[in-house]
């Protein structure tokens, strides 16, 4: 987990530099493809993925060393083929993963936040799940640990694989000639993330389009048919900790309701949006008919709500950034406490940019315990070490949240509601 870390630290730097060339990119050709509430949302469900996958939160049911350890019919050196073979392996096993996620009900609900966002641009990128806290991805590479791949080159190459992923979800590149026939591209994973019906469920490779080209998986994009993105059953929120869990709420509740026994079993392995016929009528689910004239989510702001989140996420990044930096000195228990702080922070200003009062609750909870963790402990997590009087402007972080989340709650609402009715 600490080697995942320090990958991040530069990995972030280098993602936020991608973000900010897009943006300034559209807005010089007057093109923009962000909008501040979706891209906080976006930006924000990456965070939260980070924070688990940091703190190893989950169960693993099996593990690609165990699996190299029992299964391994030869051992082979790590030359430059034993990397390209792992590469390759990792690769197919994502597709299949992503095949998987697709098809059956119950894996659709750690994917579905990636797709959430009726945007498609390189924040959408960073919407990755929490939901996934069964780790099983192991099991997809059995061909690589039966030739013996080394635990070590599947441990680098994986990140490396995932952050691979970033660049080709924006809408400012176009086709890109001999590539789209090797690599998957921005063209063609526009369509993946369209709800189109010619689009659905097509290009589901990762790096290389080859296995999407093979298994009838494959969809061009279409010059007449522009991608609309989302999800058919829209998640209406920009709480990206809520739409993780949504479709699962969903699953759990037909199964609760039907009444046929065989219904309460098979929901979960049954094809992506299944549900039982005796539900299905009774409480009826918002499904787009017409994906090009459908109603996008959106909820009142104003400039200054608008940067007060833009400031929410600065500081929550720089929060992360100091925990990847300082890791190995917070210690586990602390980095448990510092990620409930942030987790629960992302919870807090994602539901002011709802407009749900819970915001309120949920920061005034974080702001207190944070302030009497500061006053008990005398510093916030060895910070004033590398900064003086740090902990007193983590302190001051705390207050101006308190204060300005009531304030956009209670106030500002009120004054936006008042000039709508006029």
């Amino acid at each position: 987990m600490e080697t995942y870390a320090n990958a991040l630290l530069y990995a972030i730097p280098f993602f936020v530099v991608l973000l900010v060339i897009e943006i300034g990119y559209g807005y010089l050709i007057k093109n923009q493809k962000h909008n501040v509430l979706d891209s906080v949302s976006s930006i924000s469900s990456g965070f939260t993925n980070i924070i688990k996958d940091t703190l190893g939160l989950g169960l693993i049911l099996v593990s690609y060393p165990f699996l190299v350890e029992h299964l391994s019919l030869v051992h082979i050196e790590q030359t430059w083929l034993v990397w390209l073979a792992a590469f390759i392996a990792i690769d197919f096993a994502g597709y299949l993963n992503h095949l998987l996620s697709h098809k059956v009900n119950f894996f659709w609900n750690q994917h579905v936040i990636h797709h959430s966002s009726e945007e498609f641009n390189l924040a959408c990128a960073l919407r990755q799940p929490i939901s996934n806290l069964l780790g099983f991805f192991a099991l997809f590479l059995v061909p690589a640990a039966l030739l013996g791949v080394p635990n070590k080159v599947i441990a680098i190459l994986a990140p490396v694989h995932l952050f691979a992923q970033f660049w080709y979800h924006t809408q400012h590149i176009g086709k890109l000639g001999w590539l789209e026939y090797v690599l998957v591209t921005p063209s063609q994973h526009r369509v993946h993330h369209a709800i189109n019906p010619e689009y659905i469920d097509k290009n589901l490779g990762q790096i290389l389009c080859v296995w999407d080209r093979w298994f009838g998986t494959f969809q061009e994009e279409l010059e007449d048919v522009r991608p609309q993105y989302g999800v058919l059953k829209p998640v209406r929120t920009w709480n990206p900790i809520l739409i993780n869990f949504q479709h699962l709420w969903r699953m759990v509740q037909d199964a609760w309701r039907t009444k046929n026994i065989a219904d309460k079993f098979k929901i979960w392995v049954m094809p992506t949006g299944w549900r039982p016929r005796d539900v299905k009528d009774l409480y009826p689910i918002e499904i787009i008919e017409d994906v090009y004239n459908f109603e996008r989510y959106k909820t009142q702001t104003s400039v200054w709500l608008n940067s007060y989140i833009i400031f929410q996420l600065i500081a929550t990044l720089l929060m992360l950034w100091f925990m990847f930096f300082n890791y190995s000195t917070i210690g586990v228990d602390g980095l448990l406490i510092f990620g409930a702080f942030v987790f629960i922070g992302i919870y807090g200003y994602t539901s002011l940019m709802d407009r749900n009062p819970i915001a309120v609750l949920v920061e005034s909870v974080r702001s207190i315990v944070g302030l009497a963790y500061i006053y008990l402990m005398g510093d916030w997590f060895g910070l004033d070490q590398y900064l003086t009087s740090g902990s007193l402007l983590v302190a001051l972080y705390f207050m101006i949240t308190l204060f300005l989340t009531i304030y956009f709650t209670y106030f500002e609402r009120s004054s936006i509601s008042k000039d709508l009715v006029l």
